[in-house]
Parts: structure tokens; sequence; C-alpha cells
């Protein structure tokens, strides 16, 4: 079985778009969490997101001026931008030549695609107008039209397919090239995942009431993963991308190393238990941290640092039980746990490639940011790790090996293990 390494990283993150920016947001403690003026029109309970900001320069950058014609999808706007940053940072050539790139392929996730694409079409239809819709709209609405735009630019000839699990999808989908490379299916695979923005995407949740309501004129207060002020998650999107390939490949062609993976698991409580549609059956997340753990072939005393899914609301104290007994460790012996949602909100689909991003730029540059508005922990979380585990600050540290989890709708689960890379 062939090692697997990180190569290239790509971002579009609410508090920074590209690496270089979005490094600096997270060492820094610098919050994309705005006040959303149209979220306000609409009278949603929330009023705030986590939304990157994308001016025409940088759509221009990677879409010509055809491309942008009738282009109305923020997600896979924003997981090409992501994509091909990736490619680009892991030295990678963009070839027009006839011949596909047979050793290259991409697994991108998605929730949707192109809500807003679809939404002005159905209006069209209903006016009776549907050869005015163009010739783009299918691309752009169909639930794999991110991959097939990343396939097309950067001309991928190994496997190109969108895999959709929710807030599962973008650990999951590096889960997935993970297996594909370490079984010698393919050199390398741009993995990601993607999210679109807007209402039309997050009223769901706010109908839900899981959304935060309380901050609407305090937006960076907003998100609070492990507050006992918590008041539930910020709806935001984006885009994560990682170059996963294997080791052989990287050093023959002198790429820089950011990390390496050595394992995974993803699994589903099957809504059984104490699991349902919208919460975690706490046996199998325990499973999946366990499985995870045993494919990477490390114990959990390797652990050093968690980045959990916590999305600040009332699962955060079940999901630190959940690693205090899938781990055996606790209070004092827990590793350090922190959560990106408290800079960006939650990402949704977006959610586990971003925050895979994060963790591998806390391994390769050694630091560990810090968890903003935590300084009033949960009690139910303090009584099983130390408050000392959840830094509210950035700093530096070496960091050797860091669990990387997320958990969706319909109960499923992902973790894949990162670890700092050495020959």
């Amino acid at each position: 079985m062939n090692r697997v390494v990180i190569t290239g990283l790509g971002v579009v993150a609410p508090n920074g778009v590209g690496v270089p920016a979005f490094t600096d947001a997270i060492k820094n403690g610098i919050s994309g969490i705005r006040q959303d003026e149209q979220l306000q029109q609409l009278q949603f309970s929330c009023q705030i997101a986590g939304k990157p900001q994308i001016t025409h320069e940088i759509k221009s950058a990677y879409f010509n001026d055809l491309e942008l014609r009738g282009f109305n999808s923020s997600g896979i706007l924003y997981g090409v931008i992501a994509g091909v940053e990736a490619w680009k940072n892991a030295g990678l050539p963009i070839e027009n030549n006839n011949e596909p790139d047979w050793d290259s392929g991409t697994i991108f996730g998605s929730g949707t695609s192109g809500i807003d694409k679809l939404r002005e079409s159905i209006y069209k239809i209903d006016d009776l107008q549907t050869r005015k819709l163009g010739s783009s709209v299918v691309a752009q609405t169909m639930n794999s039209g991110i991959s097939a735009y990343l396939g097309g630019k950067l001309g991928l000839g190994n496997q190109v397919t969108t895999n959709s699990s929710a807030c599962a999808t973008g650990t999951e989908a590096i889960i997935m090239a993970y297996e594909r490379i370490r079984s010698g299916k393919a050199k390398r695979i741009l993995a990601g995942s993607t999210s679109d923005s807007g209402p039309y995407i997050w009223a769901g949740f706010d109908a839900l009431r899981v959304c935060s309501s309380k901050y609407n004129d305090n937006p960076e207060a907003g998100s609070r993963p492990m507050s006992a002020t918590a008041a539930g998650f910020v709806p935001a999107s984006g885009a994560g991308a990682l170059i996963i390939e294997d080791l052989e490949s990287a050093l023959k062609r002198g790429a820089n190393i950011y990390a390496e993976i050595l394992g995974g698991s993803v699994n589903c409580g099957g809504q059984r238990g104490n699991g349902t549609m919208t919460a975690p059956n706490s046996k199998a997340v325990q499973r999946c941290i366990i499985d995870a753990l045993k494919n990477a072939t490390i114990s959990a005393n390797d652990i050093d640092a968690i980045n959990g899914h916590l999305t600040a609301t009332a699962k955060d104290s079940i999901e630190i039980e959940n690693w205090t007994k899938a781990l055996g460790r606790s209070h004092i012996d827990f590793p350090y746990v922190n959560s990106l949602k408290s800079l960006i909100g939650h990402c949704l689909s977006a959610s586990g490639s971003i925050e895979s991003v994060a963790t591998v730029l806390q391994l390769h540059h050694g630091f560990l940011f810090g968890n903003t508005n935590c300084d009033d922990l949960h009690p139910e979380i303090a009584t099983h790790i130390d408050a000392s585990k959840i830094p509210t600050k950035s700093f530096n540290i070496n960091l050797n090996v860091i669990a990387k989890a997320s958990f969706g709708f319909g109960d499923v689960n992902a973790c894949v293990i990162f670890k700092k890379f050495e020959i």
C-alpha cells in the first residue's frame, strides 16, 4: 500500500480567500462572520453569516467572460477557486493537451449545486421561457457540477466525481481520495468540498431554530462552540481543497509536502439508539473514531490535538464526551481541541474540507489556533476535559498527529488522521 501525502492546499473561506490570507486569519483570530443584509430583509431569526468575499477580479482569474455569462452558482465558484489554487499550490501544471491526465482525478463534494441558478431557472420555466435558460444551466445545477468543472479546467482523466454526505462531505471526500491513492488506482486526487451561499440554502436551518439569533448586533461573537452561552450555529459557505498524492510521485517531482494522511473511517449510526436524522448515534461516533485510529495504526495516546465538528449547539458537550470515551482520555490527559467554526461559522458541506485545510496548516506551520468566544466554557464540557485543553488564543506548538472529525445529518460520521510529514 502506498503512503499518502498532501502536496497542495486551496481555500475559499469567510475570513480569507486563498491560503496566505486564510493562514493569517486563523493564526490571528480574524473572524469572517458579518451581518447579512439579505437575511435581515427576509426576516430570518439569524441575520449574520460567514460568506466569502469574492471580487470580480478574483472571479476573472478563474473564469473567462464567456463562462461568467449567465453564471450563478456560488458553490461551483468557490470550489473552482479553491481547487485550482490547490493544484497550482502543489506545483502542478495546467496544460491544454489533447490527452487527459490519466493519473489525476478529483473527488469534490457538495450538498447542493447552483441553488440560486435553479431558482432563477424555475421562474423562467414558470414564465414559459424555457428556451431562455441558457446552455450551462444543467452543468451549474447538477450535483456533480463542481467536479465536472474542475475535471475540465484541469484535464483530469482519473476518477472525477462528487460525493454528498451533509456536513461530513468534505472529510469523507478526503478519506475516499486517500483510499484510492493508497490502493494505487491514482497518483493524485484533488479532494475537497464546497457549499452554496445564501438564504435558499440556510432557510431550512433557520426554520429548525438551530441557528444563532442572539448576536445579530455583534456578528463576531455569534459563533460560540463549547461555550456556556452558545446559541446555535452561524450559517456559512465556502470551499476547501487538498491535493492528495502518493509519496513516491510527490518525491519524484520534488513536491512540497504539507502532511501525511495515516488513515480514516466513515460510518453511519443508522438513526438507531440515540441517533436520528439530525442527532448522532453516540456509539457510531465513538466507533468511527476508534476505527480511524485502527486504520491509521496508531493508539489514542498518539493524538496531540483534535479539530472537532463542534457547531455551537447543544451537541457540543455530547461530542466531547464521545471523544473521551473513544480515546479513553479525559481531563488533563485529553488532547488539545479546537473548532474553526468560532471564526467562520458552519460551512455545511464545505466545513470538513475547509477545517481539514486549517488542520494541515497547523501541523505544517507548528501552531494551534484558538477557540474564539469560548472564555466561558460550557459546564458539561468542563466535567469531561480540563479547560487548558481548549485554548482561547493561538499559540506556537509542534504537533505530530491531529484527528479531524465531521458529523452530518442522516447520522453519518467521518474521521481522518493527519500527521506531520517525515521520511
